[in-house]
């Protein structure tokens, strides 16, 4: 709907006008983007050799937010490297360049790389099956094997939208048995101005990290005596965990959820009957075996990756009739997989992490309505997590190509169709992920986007009709019959790990009210005061608040720096005055200073924001 336009009274003045926001596509988002980062990769490794003729190039792709190239070199590259290289680029781009495209036999393209005596491109002319084999020439100087996109000339490029990052090691091919490379990270823009907003970007997200605010705030430590990946939570780290594991709870009793709880370990032969085994063994840590013989035999226990083989044995425990179901088990597991240590990444990518798990039975009838009272949830969920405002849904279905999935082309096709009818039922802004399904089933994934237009997976429900097969799922249907349910499989955090890490960085660490490990300090300004602040914190924390008293004695600024510093959202200044008047001096994180109030008044808003998911 069109606004009115402002009168000129109503409208600001230039320097009061808003910023403008600048939007930074991602490069799948975008052509000329594709274009433009091909093109920098390529006038990037011609930079690198004119520089350092012994150096060899393996690939260079465009990522999401900019570009590498993987090369062999006898020297390590430099930070003083990366800017005599940067230098070189920019005069490679001066010369404007054309970029030329040429299409030669695979015979021809062989002798040419032997001509230039570069064999890590003979095995990448190895791999690629289509013919012609296309080059792409920046003048007559340099080429390389690549299929494209490209600019037509090297000064569409501005040397002022580009920037040389980092470097990094890289095995060649990921394989840790063969050469090890070394990879120069590298982006490029269409405009200086969005180049200095991917740079603020990054800068804060430096100041968001939570692996630094989590240390700050004493939620979670990591140990190398424990191991990489498992991190170990502190006592407010530990409350944060509770405080949204009870949340849910509270949110699935009202519909209908029943908990369960189960093991950490399980025989091999369950995840054989699963198809885990058979499909994710190379994430499972290895199996624990008895003797020698029965780990030939794989015969032993392994650590769960997945929960829903568990829930499975407790619905398959008895006969079940049609007037059970849905049967909704729901359970906080903590699940196990053995990521690769250069995977690992602070709470977002660890090896050992609890699922907010639920696993529903239904009849073939209750698919469609159950389907939606889950998404129903996770977008209640998503709300109150202040995470609504940019958010998509990505229909995660099957490549039919791969070999990695498992049951018949009827059970995916029904299930694909139930996540899609879902969506259009209710106008949810979508896309399709075509190779993105779990292995026995596809998905309906909810993709946030953060205040630093990052995309993090959150909370994902999925459609199976393959494990209820192969576990010989039953129910007795009105008929008499013996039927298959199907399941659904659903998990709105996703995992704590992740969404802690995701919710530290979105809030920057300045929790809401409702979620604050301490929600109150109160700061008495002398010894005197102290027994009355102590008294209010325990009236406080008779009603459920999480307070305390900073009896550390230190001068009222110093109180308040501490407090700030540790992202207290409410902190209340006691003086001789407060003390005689039965009220306390509030100041916010969220709203400021809001001066002083009667004692009970404060307990009864504080009480009320919290009920709300409100700041105070």
């Amino acid at each position: 709907m069109d606004q009115q336009p402002m009168s000129p009274s109503e409208q600001s003045s230039p320097s009061e006008q808003p910023e403008k926001k600048i939007y930074l596509p991602r490069t799948s988002e975008s052509e000329n983007l594709k274009k433009i980062r091909h093109t920098t990769s390529h006038v990037m490794a011609m930079a690198v050799q004119k520089l350092f003729p012994k150096a060899q190039v393996t690939i260079g792709p465009w990522i999401e937010n900019g570009f590498y190239y993987d090369f062999d070199n006898p020297e390590p590259f430099t930070d003083k490297d990366l800017k005599a290289i940067k230098k070189e680029m920019d005069k490679i781009i001066n010369r404007k360049l054309p970029v030329i495209r040429e299409e030669v036999s695979r015979e021809e393209a062989e002798r040419r790389i032997k001509e230039i005596n570069e064999p890590y491109k003979l095995e990448i002319l190895a791999d690629i099956k289509e013919e012609p084999i296309t080059i792409y020439h920046l003048g007559n100087e340099w080429w390389d094997l690549c299929a494209g996109p490209h600019l037509e000339n090297t000064k569409e490029l501005n040397p002022k939208a580009i920037e040389l990052e980092s470097v990094a090691g890289a095995y060649w091919r990921g394989d840790e048995t063969k050469a090890q490379l070394q990879r120069i990270y590298g982006t490029a823009w269409e405009s200086p101005e969005q180049l200095a907003e991917y740079k603020r970007r990054k800068e804060e997200a430096l100041r968001r990290d939570h692996r630094k605010l989590g240390k700050e705030l004493g939620l979670f430590i990591f140990s190398d005596l424990v191991g990489p990946g498992l991190p170990l939570w502190t006592p407010k780290g530990t409350l944060l965990r509770s405080l949204l594991e009870d949340f849910l709870k509270q949110e699935q009793i009202k519909r209908g959820y029943q908990p369960v709880v189960t093991p950490h370990i399980g025989r091999v032969d369950l995840f054989k009957t699963s198809g885990h085994w058979q499909k994710y063994k190379e994430d499972l840590f290895p199996m624990m075996a008895e003797n020698e013989d029965a780990a030939v035999h794989e015969q032993g226990f392994v650590l769960k990756a997945m929960n829903c083989p568990f829930h499975i044995q407790i619905y398959k425990s008895e006969l079940r009739s049609y007037r059970e179901l849905p049967i909704r088990l729901a359970e906080f597991g903590t699940v196990y997989r053995f990521e690769q240590s250069g995977e690992l990444g602070g709470l977002t990518r660890v090896r050992g992490f609890t699922q907010d798990d639920a696993h529903i039975f239904v009849t073939p009838e209750q698919l469609d309505s159950e389907f939606l009272n889950v998404v129903d949830l996770i977008l209640s969920v998503i709300k109150t997590l202040k995470l609504d405002q940019n958010f998509k849904a990505r229909l995660s279905f099957r490549d039919p190509a791969s070999d990695k999935y498992i049951g018949s082309d009827e059970a995916w096709d029904k299930a694909e169709s139930a996540i899609r009818r879902a969506v259009e039922t209710l106008g949810m802004d979508h896309f399709e992920g075509i190779g993105e399904a779990a292995f026995y089933g596809p998905k309906l994934d909810f993709i946030v986007r953060d205040a630093l237009e990052r995309e993090w997976q959150l909370g994902t429900v999925q459609v199976d009709y393959n494990l209820p097969e192969r576990f010989d799922l039953e129910y007795v249907a009105e008929d008499g019959s013996r039927k298959r349910p199907v399941m659904i499989h659903r998990a709105p955090f996703g995992s704590l790990e992740r969404l802690i890490g995701i919710l530290i960085e979105e809030y920057a660490g300045d929790f809401p009210l409702w979620l604050a490990p301490v929600q109150a300090r109160l700061l008495p300004v002398s010894e005197v005061q102290l027994d009355f602040a102590k008294e209010v914190a325990a009236k406080m924390r008779a009603l459920g608040m999480r307070a305390e008293v900073d009896t550390s004695g230190d001068r009222l600024g110093k109180l308040i720096r501490n407090a700030e510093k540790e992202k207290i959202p409410i902190m209340a200044v006691i003086g001789a005055k407060e003390v005689e008047t039965n009220s306390l001096s509030i100041r916010t994180r969220a709203n400021g200073e809001l001066g002083t109030m009667p004692v009970d008044e404060v307990l009864d808003k504080i009480k009320e924001a919290i009920a709300n998911f409100e700041n105070f």
